[in-house]
Formats: structure tokens, sequence, C-alpha cells
């Protein structure tokens, strides 16, 4: 799908091209896909692909059912890139969101947003996005989700930083020791099998991880070494170990690579772990530290409630590097969101919701009960307890941002009493929402 828009300001006529990737694509240089590729490959600041690496984008690309948007400039300048490389680029595709209800949200996960700096305050982002989020709307589709390689973007389109990870650094030298009895037996795996094995631990642990989101292609093929860090070819240098529990079954895996002998302490780096039960995180953890001759374990997925440093004889042992939002949540249908999350306990409350770009603002009356919600739109006029904004709401959705938090920064207008601790009660959890699928 082609159209032409106006930018503002300007005399010049942009195209929009709107495609779904499928096995019939063309994975020929210069062709639409490559052209497209290549325009993400500038905007993220990384090398053109080789030619032969385009048929495995192709087949990744279409096994996640990405719609891809780009926008051309078809009169560039005499010694400019040719108007066939898009001058902004964007992409979309549909995988599932773990809100912690009875079961997966359907969700829509942006990516590949980029917008060449010779062509910005145009409106492009605002013209692609907001097409897309209302298609997503349109669609029925609950939830819009992302992760930023910028922080400043995307709240004025309505998303809220929902979950974040820590990058820590493990010492595993003499004093390492996790407390506890072991259990399974944790082995290092055939690459050929990891693939399906990594799949299927992912699931599990998909089902049980609130903040959770399914995961696309490439995936399974970078922790099992078939594809590398920067190109869909083999990585040698890629192990992956499994843990099987006491029924044999596999419930966790970790990928890992060595950081080279150049590099003291002698270091390995964390590609994937991925536990479908408490036993086998630490079990990992146990097979980590048991690596002849490494004297440090890193790692930039740990959950911001990690309970090694609580298992470790010598907690010191675990140091921490940094922190990193990374999901970021933005409702396109509240009723449908806020119905297919679960509770912790129960109360009513009247929420008034501001929206932007009109997608999903309103006054909703929320009554939980039992550990499920309901929610009717209800008039205007009605008594409110709490007034934000959808950005606020996507933040606060998967219960990981307190809400005082954002009372205390002004995105949270509490307006009876005790709604914000009635707030708290219904969306806070025990454990923190945990995302390790960055796309």
């Amino acid at each position: 799908m082609s159209t032409q828009t106006t930018t503002p300001g300007t005399s010049t006529e942009l195209r929009l091209e709107k495609f779904q990737v499928t096995a019939e694509e063309d994975p020929s240089p210069g062709g639409r896909f490559a052209n497209w590729h290549y325009a993400v490959r500038v905007g993220f600041f990384e090398p053109r692909a080789d030619a032969e690496d385009y048929p495995a984008y192709v087949r990744a690309f279409t096994a996640d059912g990405r719609v891809l948007v780009g926008v051309h400039d078809d009169a560039p300048g005499a010694l400019s890139v040719d108007g066939s490389v898009p001058v902004a680029t964007y992409a979309s595709m549909r995988n599932t969101l773990n809100a912690g209800g009875l079961e997966p949200l359907p969700a829509h996960l942006i990516t590949s947003v980029t917008v060449r700096p010779s062509h910005r305050r145009r409106g492009l982002l605002r013209r692609m996005m907001t097409d897309d989020l209302q298609g997503a709307a349109a669609a029925g589709v609950p939830v819009a989700v992302l992760t930023a390689s910028e922080a400043t973007i995307y709240g004025r389109f309505g998303f809220g930083c929902a979950t974040f990870t820590t990058s820590v650094t493990v010492d595993v030298r003499e004093r390492f020791a996790i407390l506890g009895t072991p259990t399974g037996r944790t082995e290092l795996a055939e690459p050929d099998e990891v693939p399906a094995l990594s799949a299927e631990v992912f699931a599990r642990f998909h089902a049980r991880t609130r903040g959770s989101v399914g995961r696309q292609y490439s995936y399974a093929r970078r922790v099992s070494g078939q594809w590398g860090r920067e190109r869909p070819v083999e990585d040698k240098a890629v192990r992956t170990a499994v843990h099987y529990d006491d029924a044999g079954d596999a419930v966790g895996y970790v990928a890992y690579r060595f950081d080279g002998w150049s590099k003291e302490p002698y270091t390995v780096s964390v590609i994937d772990l991925v536990a479908g039960t408490e036993e086998s995180y630490l079990a990992l953890w146990r097979y980590l530290g048991a690596l002849d001759l490494i004297q440090e374990i890193t790692w930039d997925g740990a959950a911001v409630d990690d309970p090694l440093p609580w298992a470790l004889a010598d907690r010191r042992c675990y140091r921490v590097n940094g922190h990193e939002d990374v999901l970021w949540v933005r409702l396109l249908d509240v009723a449908k969101a806020l119905e297919g999350r679960g509770y912790r306990s129960s109360g009513r409350l009247v929420l008034e919701v501001s929206d932007a770009l009109g997608l999903a603002g309103g006054t909703y009356q929320l009554t939980v009960a039992g550990g499920r919600g309901r929610v009717e739109r209800v008039d205007s006029d009605s008594d409110v307890d709490v007034v934000l904004d959808i950005g606020a709401l996507g933040s606060l959705y998967l219960g990981g941002v307190s809400p005082a938090a954002l009372v205390g920064a002004g995105l949270v207008e509490p307006l009876t009493e005790g709604a914000i601790e009635l707030l708290n009660d219904l969306f806070r959890d025990a454990q923190n929402p945990y995302c390790i699928t960055h796309f």
C-alpha cells in the first residue's frame, strides 16, 4: 500500500509505503525490503546487512508477521541517498502480553522506529504512530507495547514506562556459593536442540511471569548460536546450558559467551537466561558459578527484585551496575485491558482517563472482586476517584510502578480519600513485572 502526503511547512511530497513481509518478498539488494532494512540500520548506526543475509531476515520477519512502513522522499538532493531508501521507518507485529490475567492478552508490538535527521520535525513519526495505533485499536487489540531506545519520544503518544531490569556483575571466585539444596541437573545443550527447547522453556516462563511479552523468531536462533549478534550466521562462541528438574523436564536455560582472554577479570556474559521455576533460576546460577577459570558473570537482564543476592552465602559477590526501563505500555481499549489483568484485592474505583490521541479516553468504573475486574464506561459527571492520563495508566497497568510515586510527580490526581491506597492495593503485586523480551 502506498499513499502520498505533503509534509507541513514544505512543498515536498513524501510517499508512505506499507507492506507485510511474506515468504514471497524479494530479498535481493535494492528491493524494497533491503532498502527498508538499510534505512533502519542507518537509524541505529549499524552496518548495512550483507546481501546473503536478507533471505534469513525475510524468513524471520515473515514468521513474526511484521508489517513495515517506510516514508520515501522521491525528490532527494543530487548527491543524496536514493529515494528508494526510506527517510523514516516503522514496524509492528502481534504477540501476547502476560498481564496477570487468566491468559495472555493480544498485544501490538512496535519496533524499528527511525526518522532521518534531514526529515525531522515534519510530523513523520506522528503520522506513522497515530495511523498504526488507530488501526490496532480498530482491530480490537487492547494494548500496544514497545521497548524504547530513547525515553523522551513515546510519552506524547500515550506510552508509559512499566517494567525495569537491572544490570549486574557477579563475582564467582572462591567466595561464591548459593545456599540451599540443589535440585535437578544442569547440562550443556546440543546447539541443534536449543531452538525448540528454548521455545518450550520460554513458554513456561511467559505463562507464569507478569510483564512478559511473547518472543520473535530471532530469539531461539540467537540463544542457540545459529544467529550471531550482528548477522544471521553461526556464532560458534555461544554456549547454552539447560536445567532439568527432578522429573527430567527442561525448565530453564542460560545462553552465554566468554568475553576472551584479553579481558580481565575473566568474564562470561549472559546472552539470555530464562527460568520456568525459582529452583531452576538458582540452579542455572550454580552452573555459571562453577565454570572453570571464570571470575565474573555479567548480565543486563536481572529482575529488579532478583532473588540471587539473597541466596548467596556472601551477597557482596553481587554488584548492581544500573537499572534500565524495558517495556512501555499504551492502552488502546481501557475496558478490555483492565478486565484482562489480574488483581490482588477487591474494591471499586472510578477513573477519569485523558488521551491526547482520542483513542481510549473517558470515565471508567473499575469493580474488582475475586481477583477479576469488571469495567463500565460511565458519565463524565460521575463521582471520580482518580484523574490520570493514558500514559500514567500504562505505567500502572502491570503493577511495577507505585501510584504514590506518580502522584508525587504530578501525573496522577486523587480526588477522594483513600483512592491512591486502593489503587495501590488493586494494581501492585508481591513481585514486580518482568520483561526479558526486546524487540
